[in-house]
């Protein structure tokens, strides 16, 4: 057995093949020969026959191992196709009735699955690239190095830079190494370039290449929170609104009535007295009716109506609005959004205002820039004010910390931003004393 397998690694195939066609034609080839040498012809003749039996004899060998190799060679090539991915092959007149005919009806058959699932796979992996692409939590992949080599579209939102170059960045610089070695579900406090809050942190294990690797989900809980808490607002100012205007309006009118009809029937000082009081009932029922109506604009945002916006002339208008100090603006790359041109300008001269409000009394400079990193814009509004003393309560309905301020100026701002799929916030400047305003908006 083993001098067999000897003599088979030696041989090959096809030397076997023309071998054992040599062994098969010699018998007949020295017999034949034999006959010649007895025949009595003459040595020349014999020699010229002898001569044709065997060359007849070897070229019948070696046509026997070509006929016999050249449909392995078919089939091979066949296998190497599918091998490298071409389904498309296939071999014409098949037999139906011998086993080199079975063997192609076969790879046929394979090469029919193999197409089936090759397209199965494409549509899956599209289908998932879809959902990954729409869905708004940050999925990360990384290698069992920490090295990130995966990342979808929410999760290159949050550092304003695409996955090419994201990827091969170490878990540690993306701020996420704890995450990737702490329990598999969690809940934590976490800063990125464009977003920070509270973010549920769920983990999990795959195998890709034969290799293990880390997937990362990321849903950020301060979005939804924010969401309920707006609708709770919002429910609170429908009712408040409704029965504070149905309170009011009655009290303005008795007011003006008793004011007008206490003009005859009263004495000079008791009628100063009484128009004196009504007056002020007056005056602040109207007051608190316009304080409800501010108030009630938090409930009637209207959805953004999306048309082509060009930035940099938007943003040029929006300083230019601002007349106590003026408004440096840097030009950034020309860019086209897709937003409401009119909500957008409310918020940006929501946002521009505050950043006067606080630089104009110290004679500071304000600021007003852009640009585009990725698939998102980023607009930055900065101030050299005193900072924020606290963020706590920036985005709190009602609440302000400046004389006469309504408190719903940053709610709308964020309102409106998130309405466009994107995001605002507030930070102290690293530079310098100052406030620096972040919105980020998606680029088209």
């Amino acid at each position: 057995m083993g001098f067999r397998h000897s003599v088979d690694r030696f041989l090959g195939f096809e030397r076997r093949l023309l071998l054992l066609a040599l062994l098969a034609g010699l018998p007949g080839s020295v017999l034949a020969v034999l006959l010649l040498m007895e025949s009595g012809l003459e040595t020349r003749t014999v020699v010229f026959v002898s001569g044709l039996v065997i060359a007849s004899w070897i070229g019948f060998s070696f046509a026997v191992r070509s006929r016999a190799s050249r449909p392995l060679q078919t089939a091979s090539n066949l296998l190497l196709g599918l091998r490298e991915g071409d389904t498309s092959m296939r071999i014409r007149g098949v037999r139906n009735d011998d086993a080199y005919g079975e063997l192609l009806r076969e790879a046929h058959a394979l090469a029919d699955i193999l197409s089936s699932q090759r397209i199965g796979a494409v549509e899956a992996t599209n289908l998932l690239r879809t959902v990954l692409a729409g869905i708004d939590v940050a999925v990360f992949a990384f290698d069992a190095d920490g090295r990130l080599r995966l990342a979808n579209r929410a999760a290159e939102a949050l550092f304003g830079r695409p996955q090419e170059e994201l990827t091969n960045t170490p878990a540690a610089e993306l701020g996420l190494a704890e995450c990737l070695s702490g329990p598999t579900e969690s809940v934590r406090e976490l800063r990125f370039p464009n977003a920070l809050g509270r973010w549920a942190v769920r983990r999990g294990r795959f195998r890709e290449g034969g290799l293990p690797h880390d997937l990362l989900v990321l849903t950020n809980l301060s979005r939804a929170l924010r969401e309920e808490e707006r609708a709770a607002w919002q429910r609170l100012i429908r009712v408040l609104g409704h029965e504070l205007n149905n309170s009011l309006t009655p009290i303005r009118s008795l007011a003006g009535s008793l004011r007008r009809t206490a003009q005859g029937r009263l004495d000079a000082e008791d009628r100063e007295d009484l128009s004196r009081g009504l007056a002020i009932i007056e005056e602040r029922a109207g007051g608190l009716a316009r304080f409800t109506e501010a108030y009630a604009r938090l409930a009637r945002v209207p959805s953004p109506k999306f048309a082509s916006v060009d930035l940099g002339p938007l943003l040029s208008s929006i300083a230019a609005l601002e007349t106590r100090i003026p408004i440096s603006v840097s030009k950034g790359p020309d860019t086209v959004l897709e937003a409401d041109a009119d909500l957008l300008q409310q918020l940006l001269i929501n946002v521009l205002r505050n950043a006067v409000d606080a630089t104009h009394p110290s004679g500071g400079a304000v600021t007003l820039s852009w640009s585009v990193n990725g698939g998102l814009v980023e607009i930055l509004v900065e101030d050299e004010g005193p900072g924020l003393a606290s963020s706590a309560n920036l985005f709190v309905p009602f609440f302000t910390t400046k004389p006469g301020g309504s408190g719903i100026g940053l709610v709308l701002s964020r309102q409106i931003a998130e309405a466009h799929g994107g995001s605002l916030t507030l930070e102290n400047r690293t530079d310098r004393t100052g406030c620096l305003a972040r919105l980020t908006l998606p680029a088209g």
